[in-house]
C-alpha cells in the first residue's frame, strides 16, 4: 500500500513508499504515523511491513540505516546491470551488520502474528516463549497455514499450536518448550494417525514432516537411515533402485515415525516379519530433552521398547533399518461375494495358514449393502517374478468363495505401497477403532465377526494374515508380543459407534482371539498425561 501511512497503520499489511526526493525527515514522520495508526487501532506496530523504493547507486551506510528505522524490503529503482550487480554485492554485508547490530540490542528475530491471529490463541500456551529455533515455522490457529496441519489423515483436531522442527537439536528445543506448557502432546509424523494421538484440542503438536530424509549407510549390509517424517511411499521409490524394500504396512502415506515404532503388519509380513523386525538402532529425544542413541548393545532396554511402545518413550528422530532384497512381486486384488460371510472368512483362515511364507494377503469385508451380497476383497502379494507361481499361490484364495472380479499384476514393490500426492490431510470427527490379534480364525471367531459385520456397527472390517517369519521372533525379543497370532483383525466405525450394543458385541472377545482388543480411539484433547483409569478412550 503506498502513501496514508497512518490508514496503512490501521488495516493494513504494508506500507509503502518511494523515498527518491523523500526528505528524511518525511520519511522518519510517516514510519511515526504507521506506527500510531497501528496502536490506535489496538495493532502491533510490527505487524505492518516497510516497503521502501529506492534508487541508486546506494551505500552499505545508508542500506543499514533505514533497515534501522523499521525498513523489512529495500527495492532498488533502476535499470541500470551495473547498479544492480553493486546493489547486489552490499546485500550479505548490510544484512550481517542489521544482525550484529539486532544481537548487540537484544531485539528478538521473529515473525509477528497479527491480532487477528493473536485473537485466536488457546489458552495455557505461553505463544511468547516459543523458541527461536521454532518460531518462524510455528503455526497458530489464525495462521493461514493452520488448516493443512490441524489434522491427520482420518481425525480432525484443533491443535492450538503446531511445532515443526527440522533437526534433532531442533526438536529438543520443542520438548523443552513443551515441558513449560500445561496442555496435551501429540507428536506427528507423516500424519495417517489412525490412533488419534497425533492431534489434539487446545494442545502443542510436534510435526516431524521436515525430518524426511533417506540415506544409504552400507550397501553391502542394506543398512539405510530414515527420518521419522518420511512416507513410506517415498521410502519404497528411495530403496527400489538398489532392489531393496522394507515391509511397511498397505498405504504409501503413512510416515516411518509411526509405523516403526509400533509394529509394522505389511505386504510382506509373512516372509520377512514386522517394520521393526529391521530396525537395527534409532536416534531418540527422550522426555527430558537428552538424546540418545539406542540399540542391542546400547540403551538396550529402551531399544526393546522403542519397537513395539515407541511412542511411549520418547520421539525417535531418525531409524536405522536392515532392508530386504525383494525383486518383482505379484500383486493380486480379488473381489468375492461374501453372503456367506463366516463360511468366507474360515476358508480365508485355513488358505493362508496353509500358504508358503511368500504368501501374504489382507482381506477387508464391508457391511451388506441394501438389496446386494455382502462383498470381501482380498489384496495379497506373492513374492515371486514368475507368472505360473504366482497363480498357483493365488488359486486357493480365489477358490474359497464366488469370485466376481480379479486383478493381478507383476509390479515392484513402489508400485504397492503407491505415494499419494501431496497435500493437507483434511480428517473429520474422531471415527472409532478396534483391534486385536487372532491366532486363527475359528468357526466361533468366524460367526461372531459376521453377526459383528451385518450389526452395522463397522463400516471397515480388515483382517491382515501376519505369522511365518512375524512368529520367527521370540516374543519377548520386542515390545510387540502375541507372535503366535496368524491374524490381525481391525474394525472402524464413525464417531460415537456403540459398540457394546446388544448385538454388536466386538468378535475379538470370542475364542481365537489374543492380545489387545480394546479402542484404539483417543479423544483430540487427550493429554499424554491422563490416566487410563480416568481416560476410557487410550488405547494403552
Amino acid at each position: 500500500m503506498s502513501g496514508a501511512p497512518d490508514l496503512a497503520g490501521r488495516v493494513a499489511d504494508g506500507w509503502s513508499v518511494a523515498l527518491t526526493g523523500l526528505a528524511p525527515d518525511a520519511r522518519r514522520a510517516g514510519l511515526a504515523a504507521v506506527d500510531d495508526g497501528a496502536r490506535t487501532a489496538g495493532r502491533d506496530p510490527r505487524e505492518v511491513h516497510r516497503l521502501a523504493t529506492i534508487g541508486g547507486p546506494v551505500s552499505a551506510d545508508t542500506l543499514e540505516a533505514l533497515a534501522g528505522e523499521g525498513f523489512g524490503v529495500l527495492v532498488l529503482a533502476t535499470a541500470d546491470p551495473d547498479e544492480v550487480r553493486a546493489f547486489a554485492g552490499l546485500v550479505p554485508e548490510v544484512r550481517a551488520r542489521v544482525a550484529a547490530a539486532r544481537a548487540q540490542a537484544g531485539v528478538r528475530v521473529g515473525t509477528v502474528r497479527s491480532a487477528a491471529v493473536r485473537a485466536r490463541r488457546r489458552p495455557g500456551i505461553d505463544y511468547d516463549a516459543i523458541p527461536a529455533s521454532l518460531a518462524d515455522r510455528a503455526v497458530e490457529p489464525g495462521d493461514a497455514q493452520y488448516g493443512g496441519v490441524r489434522s491427520n489423515y482420518l481425525r480432525g483436531g484443533s491443535p492450538g499450536l503446531v511445532l515443526r522442527p527440522r533437526t534433532t537439536a531442533e526438536v529438543v528445543d520443542a520438548l523443552a518448550y513443551v515441558r513449560g506448557q500445561d496442555v496435551p502432546l501429540g507428536v506427528r509424523s507423516g500424519g495417517h494417525g489412525v490412533s488419534g494421538r497425533s492431534t489434539n484440542d487446545g494442545g502443542i503438536v510436534i510435526d516431524l514432516g521436515a525430518l524426511n530424509s533417506i540415506e544409504v549407510l552400507d550397501e553391502a549390509t542394506r543398512r539405510v537411515r530414515i527420518g521419522p517424517g518420511a512416507r513410506w511411499g517415498e521410502v519404497a521409490r528411495a530403496l527400489h533402485p538398489h532392489g531393496w524394500a522394507i515391509t511397511s504396512g498397505d498405504y504409501g502415506g503413512v510416515g516411518v515415525g509411526g509405523l516403526a515404532t509400533a509394529g509394522g503388519i505389511g505386504f510382506m509380513a509373512r516372509e520377512h516379519g514386522l517394520t521393526i523386525d529391521h530396525v537395527r538402532a534409532v536416534e531418540m529425544v527422550l522426555a527430558d530433552g537428552s538424546v540418545v542413541h539406542a540399540d542391542e548393545t546400547r540403551h538396550p532396554d529402551l531399544f526393546w521398547g522403542v519397537r513395539g511402545a515407541g511412542s511411549a518413550l520418547g520421539i525417535v528422530t531418525a531409524f536405522e533399518f536392515e532392508a530386504d532384497e525383494v525383486g518383482l512381486l505379484g500383486f493380486a486384488q480379488l473381489t468375492l461375494d461374501a453372503s456367506d460371510t463366516a463360511g468366507l472368512l474360515q476358508a480365508y483362515g485355513e488358505v493362508v495358514e496353509a500358504a508358503p511364507r511368500d504368501v501374504t494377503a489382507f482381506l477387508i469385508l464391508g457391511p451388506p449393502r441394501r438389496g446386494q451380497p455382502a462383498v470381501a476383497r482380498i489384496m495379497a502379494t506373492v513374492d515371486s517374478d514368475d507368472p505360473d507361481t504366482i497363480i498357483d499361490r493365488l488359486q486357493p484364495l480365489a477358490d474359497i468363495g464366488p469370485l466376481l472380479d480379479q486383478q493381478v499384476v507383476l509390479t515392484p514393490y513402489p508400485g504397492i505401497i503407491a505415494l499419494p500426492d501431496p497435500g493437507p490431510h483434511q480428517g473429520q470427527g474422531e471415527p472409532a477403532t478396534r483391534s486385536g490379534l487372532v491366532e486363527h480364525i475359528t468357526p466361533e471367531f468366524a460367526q461372531a465377526a459376521e453377526r459383528f459385520l451385518r450389526s452395522g456397527a463397522t463400516y471397515f472390517f480388515q483382517f491382515r494374515s501376519v505369522g511365518g517369519a512375524v512368529a520367527d521372533v521370540p516374543p519377548e525379543a520386542t515390545a510387540y508380543a502375541s507372535r503366535s497370532a496368524n491374524f490381525s483383525a481391525v474394525a472402524s466405525a464413525a464417531a460415537g459407534a456403540a459398540w457394546t450394543r446388544r448385538g454388536t458385541r466386538w468378535p475379538g472377545t470370542s475364542a481365537g482371539s489374543t492380545g489387545a482388543s480394546r479402542p484404539t480411539a483417543v479423544p483430540a484433547g487427550c493429554s499424554t498425561r491422563t490416566r487410563p483409569r480416568r481416560c476410557g478412550g487410550c488405547a494403552r
